[in-house]
């Protein structure tokens, strides 16, 4: 699931850049000692050079169910490599400041979990060892989950499941209206008039002004041929326009400006819209509720025949920096049995989503039909940083801008998005 926006994010990682180098590179400091404690609450981890028998994660897993869950799994993986595992979760918007907490402390966790979008900032400072150092590659991974582990050309982390959005529609609406799924957008925007009726809207997207608003904004815009690392741009506006447009018709929502994606979800189990985006963490309460009938298609694209090419979510396992080899070795070993297929697996069932190679996405796409869409648009996925790299948050926060000025009618698409493109570069 895609996480809460940082507010800061590059002037945490300057901050953490600046942390880390007070960090000795000696081997045998910070860590390690052999007896009690190495520093970070692990007891009997072993020294520096010595046999490392616990490892320490951290991740932001703070729901109980989904806490328990991988407490369980990286407790397997840590007995498949004879290390105990003591795993400890934060809220969302506590990781990152608690990494760097945690940099200044020399206590960085054996295995660091992190929103994919955060990979770039923390890597580019040097915290992350190179998992090809440990003899794990990506192969069968789909290239966009690639993608958001690697930093400058080296892979950092690795996510065993992802997620995307699509379009969640209630089929029995459709019917009613005679009204087919839509494909393309001309066909959306005539399928969300047909639906709107008194006390019910057609569509429903999250457009508020956070990271969660642009996640929701880049499927429109990348499947029309629009860049991050050029807004103000024909194709970027012709996106912008759709989402306008079906406010203005009245066919979704002037509240979509405040919505988030779970007010989207109650707006569609509530019967107040049609349709929807959202992404694959939606479906347990979806299925929990017997009488809606509701079915999932691929974001519509602009022209027919054309693959929407959506957003990548999830989180990235990886190994930080210490001093111990012997603790990274056993971490990368670890970070590896939680990628394997069979944990894969696991994961996608517990929480919906895809597995990340791309064989087992198609195994768990027989057994769970209504992934099918989701598995298929999480193949063509986009990671976020793909393109800019450390430089993604402004340029995200300039178009969840963007879609503020345009929906309200403060601005056309084209004057907010030449604002936006001035925002994020200067230029």
């Amino acid at each position: 699931m895609i996480s809460p926006a940082r507010s800061s994010a590059r002037r945490i990682a300057a901050l953490l850049t600046g942390l880390l180098l007070l960090v000795p590179a000696a081997t045998g400091c910070g860590r390690g000692t052999g007896s009690g404690t190495d520093g970070s609450g692990a007891s009997g981890s072993g020294s520096a050079g010595g046999e490392a028998t616990a490892l320490t994660a951290l991740d932001y897993y703070t729901d109980e169910t989904e806490h328990a869950q991988w407490g369980e799994l990286l407790d397997a993986c840590g007995r498949t490599v004879g290390v105990r595992v003591e795993h400890t979760s934060v809220p969302g918007p506590s990781l990152v400041p608690k990494v760097l907490q945690q940099a200044a402390a020399r206590t960085l966790p054996d295995l660091l979990m992190l929103d994919n979008p955060d990979l770039q900032q923390i890597a580019a400072t040097g915290a992350l060892t190179p998992l090809d150092g440990y003899g794990i590659d990506a192969e069968g991974f789909a290239p966009g989950i690639v993608s958001a582990g690697t930093h400058q050309g080296r892979l950092y982390g690795l996510a065993p499941n992802v997620s995307t959005v699509a379009l969640i529609y209630n089929k029995d609406m459709l019917a009613e209206a005679g009204v087919a799924v839509p494909r393309t957008w001309d066909e959306l925007k005539a399928a969300a008039a047909a639906l709107t009726r008194p006390g019910r809207y057609g569509m429903a997207v999250d457009a508020n002004a956070t990271f969660e608003g642009t996640w929701q904004f880049l499927p429109f815009l990348w499947s029309n041929g629009g860049d991050e690392r050029r807004l103000d741009t024909p194709q970027a506006a012709e996106a912008l326009r759709l989402w306008v447009d079906l406010v203005k018709s009245g066919s979704m929502s002037k509240s979509v400006l405040n919505w988030t994606q779970a007010d989207v979800h109650d707006q569609f189990t509530a019967r107040r819209t049609a349709m929807m985006i959202n992404g694959p963490w939606r479906i347990p309460a979806l299925e929990q509720d017997t009488d809606l009938h509701w079915g999932v298609a691929p974001v519509p694209v602009p022209r027919l025949g054309q693959t929407p090419v959506t957003p990548l979510g999830g989180e990235v396992w990886t190994v930080p920096q210490n001093p111990s080899k012997a603790r990274q070795q056993k971490a990368a070993r670890v970070l590896a049995c939680l990628n394997s297929p069979a944990n894969m697996l696991t994961l996608a069932r517990q929480h919906h989503t895809v597995p990340s190679r791309t064989a087992v996405a198609a195994r768990h796409t027989e057994e769970n039909p209504s992934l099918a869409a989701f598995a298929q648009s999480a193949a063509a996925a986009r990671a976020r940083t793909g393109e800019l790299g450390v430089e993604w948050p402004k340029a995200a926060t300039a178009i969840h801008t963007a879609i503020q000025s345009a929906l309200t009618g403060e601005r056309t698409p084209e004057e907010a998005l030449g604002d936006a493109q001035q925002t994020a570069t200067g230029r």
